[in-house]
């Protein structure tokens, strides 16, 4: 009887060791996200381009030149991202007088509508009562976030340099620290399944950028590229990632144009979603590269509220890859478990 009172003590005793070492740990990395983020955002970058590197050198390029040919197109993607969220937010400041006239307008047939009920709405006149000031304060921020953005893009651009030229060499370099004999197959086949899962993500997810930024700009709705370009990062957050998307284009379509013409475009956003969320996704990825909504909808809220919206468009990624990690554990795997959102699409356990 005493034993099995020590059991239970000395576990109660590990559970708050573990929990206090998580709380520390997330203090942590709330701390250090000035030096986190700029890293995470490196590593990302340097797992989805490690491919076109390796097909680069499978064709005789020279490592140097072919980190140089990854680097630039590095280079590139984020250049457009920063030219078109930039000119877009000025774009949308110059066209801001005309958006608000036909907000007003819309307002005020509403509120004539509203009056034929017969509710007070004599208060209601001044569209002085909208939050349309701050919309615009959002839009000023967001160019100061662009602009923090490029000021650290240097150090992510040589983070990635570093992390390509060792990308090459480091399974040699494991082998020599540990020994010839030694197998580092879970490690390997963990890497492969996280950098799987991020380039067919972003693959998708640039293909829906695509679709949708043409969709978007076949009915002529201002800056197609930019929500494009939304859709693009925002599909990284299932479920919950298109639907905000859809939202703020949903918005100005029905202030440049109706309530028809916006609602086949928000029909536009569900088919696209629709098709690349429930079928060509699973198809590329496997069922088991999944996670249920309450674990997305919390790892959104977790990882927002750590690192602030890069957290939030981090959330899946980062959560995904714990998942894979855990599921390559013994002691562990009972979490990716219940992570997942198809558990029975599962490989079963590889350990003893």
């Amino acid at each position: 009887m005493n034993d099995q009172k020590w059991e239970y003590s000395d576990a109660g005793i590990r559970f708050l060791v573990a929990a206090a070492c998580l709380v520390v740990l997330i203090a942590g990395l709330r701390a250090a996200a000035e030096v986190m983020l700029p890293f995470l955002v490196s590593v990302f970058l340097a797992v989805i381009s490690v491919p076109l590197m390796g097909w680069l050198q499978r064709w005789r390029v020279p490592r140097p030149l072919a980190v140089l040919c990854t680097l630039l197109m590095a280079i590139g993607i984020i250049g457009v991202f920063g030219l078109v969220v930039g000119r877009s937010v000025d774009g949308f400041r110059a066209a801001a007088p005309r958006y608000q006239a036909s907000v007003q307008a819309l307002v005020d047939s509403a509120l004539v509508l509203i009056d034929d009920f017969g509710l007070p709405i004599q208060e209601w006149r001044s569209l002085d009562l909208l939050p349309i000031g701050g919309v615009f304060d959002i839009l000023g921020g967001t160019l100061g976030v662009v602009a923090s953005f490029a000021s650290t893009a240097f150090l992510v651009l040589l983070a990635v340099v570093f992390i390509l030229l060792e990308a090459v060499g480091f399974s040699g370099k494991l082998r020599e620290a540990f020994g010839k004999d030694t197998h580092f197959g879970q490690l390997h086949r963990m890497t492969q399944q996280v950098q799987k899962y991020l380039v067919i993500k972003s693959a998708v997810s640039g293909l829906t950028g695509l679709i949708v930024g043409l969709w978007v700009a076949a009915f002529g709705l201002d800056f197609a590229l930019l929500w494009g370009l939304v859709a693009f990062v925002l599909n990284f957050i299932p479920t919950f990632g298109s639907i905000i998307a859809a939202i703020p284009a949903v918005l100005l379509a029905i202030v440049q144009f109706d309530l028809a013409k916006a609602g086949v475009i928000a029909l536009g956003y569900i088919l696209i979603n629709i098709v690349f969320g429930n079928f060509l996704e699973p198809m590329l990825m496997g069922r088991r590269l999944g996670l249920s909504t309450l674990v997305v909808f919390v790892s959104l809220v977790f990882w927002g509220w750590v690192w602030g919206p890069i957290g939030m468009l981090l959330s899946v990624p980062l959560t995904m890859t714990i998942k894979i990690a855990l599921e390559n554990t013994k002691d562990f795997r009972w979490v990716a478990v219940m992570l997942d959102a198809n558990p029975s699409a599962l490989p079963p356990s590889r350990h003893g």
